[in-house]
Formats: C-alpha cells, sequence, structure tokens
C-alpha cells in the first residue's frame, strides 16, 4: 500500500462524472488498497478515487462512532435516500469538510438515512444500511462520483466563503494537490491558514 496524491478543487478529476468499473483487475486491488490508506493518513472518513485522480466508481469508507465500526469499500456503487433533509429552517445542519478542499468546513443538509448497494473487491454484492454520520459519508462520497463537491451543495452565502478560502489558497482554476502523511493531515490545514501549526497553538 502507498499513500496518494489527493487532488485539490479544481483539478478537472473532480468535477466530472466517473466511469463505471469494467472489470475488478489487480490494479482496482492496489488502488483500493492505497486509498484506505490514503484515508487514514490524511485522515479522512471516506476517499473516493477521483480525490486520487482516479475517475472511477469506488469510494472507501472507515467510520467508528465509539460504539460501532463501519468500513469497507464499494465499486459501482448505488444509493437510496430516505427521511426528511434536515435545513436550516430545522435547526443547524452538521458541520462537513472535505479533503480536497482541505482545512474548511460548512454546515450542510443531508438525508438522515441511506442504503448503499454495489460490489466489494472480490465482486461480491453488498447491502448497507446507515443512518446519520454513515449516512452523511455516503452521500457525500457519491457526490464526488458525480463530479460534485460538498461546496455545490451549499448555500449560496457559505458556497461564497468558501469559493473566498478556495480564491485566497490559490486553487480552483488548475490541477492542484497534497500528499497526507506522518508530518502533514488535513487538520494542519488549518492552523497553516493562521500561520502556525497545532503544536504551536497550545
Amino acid at each position: 500500500m502507498s499513500i496518494r496524491a489527493i487532488q485539490i478543487t479544481g483539478t478537472p478529476v473532480l468535477h466530472v462524472p466517473a466511469a463505471p468499473v469494467a472489470q475488478i483487475t489487480g490494479d482496482i486491488q492496489v488502488l483500493i488498497d492505497d486509498m484506505i490508506d490514503t484515508m487514514h493518513n490524511a485522515p479522512g472518513v471516506g476517499l473516493a478515487a477521483p480525490q486520487v485522480g482516479v475517475g472511477l466508481r469506488i469510494f472507501v469508507w472507515h467510520y467508528d462512532d465509539g460504539i460501532s465500526l463501519s468500513e469497507g469499500e464499494v465499486i459501482n456503487p448505488r444509493l437510496q435516500l430516505s427521511g426528511w433533509r434536515k435545513n436550516l429552517l430545522w435547526g443547524t445542519p452538521a458541520e462537513e469538510g472535505c479533503l480536497s478542499i482541505p482545512g474548511e468546513r460548512s454546515p450542510l443538509a443531508r438525508y438522515p438515512r441511506a442504503i448503499l448497494t454495489g460490489l466489494n473487491r472480490m465482486g461480491e454484492p453488498i447491502r448497507v444500511e446507515a443512518n446519520g454520520w454513515l449516512a452523511r459519508i455516503f452521500q457525500h462520497e457519491f457526490d464526488h462520483l458525480s463530479g460534485l463537491l460538498y461546496r455545490d451543495r451549499l448555500r449560496r452565502d457559505r458556497k461564497r466563503d468558501i469559493d473566498s478560502a478556495v480564491l485566497e489558497r490559490g486553487w480552483g482554476t488548475s490541477a492542484s494537490e497534497w500528499t497526507p502523511g506522518p508530518e502533514f493531515h488535513e487538520e494542519d490545514w488549518a492552523a497553516e491558514e493562521l500561520g502556525h501549526s497545532e503544536e504551536e497553538s497550545q
């Protein structure tokens, strides 16, 4: 397994629909292993293939709420959503972030329940029923496979805030990437914005 560079908004592969996987080959197995390694090192709770520069319909996830653990991979997923989507009229939606817009967060409404179906790395059918944050993760990663980032679903004012941050960092108009690892993680982008490291802020 190896850590792959994570593509940042503005990189073309993030903004077009991903292609279905025609055959699960050895290269696909390696890609899944690398995506899992990259996700854990970021660290993140999910990662889609376009985020590592591969325009295929695959995502991985790892979510542990302290009570139960859900983790896995899905190839050519389908997603069935249900429940009332929470919006600002009924309370503040949970904040969401994205490894392809590192260091930024914004409240976003999502459906509270989802059923994920598709294939695992062995080509076997899977079905996962999700609620709450796990349902949010599935919706977020599934959006990546449609060429959407969470920024695209935000309210207009929230979208402006994200766009301003993206513009300030010089992203959004050309290919950019970052590589997570022991020395640098996604949360460090927020510290970089303030001009100091996490250690210095304590």
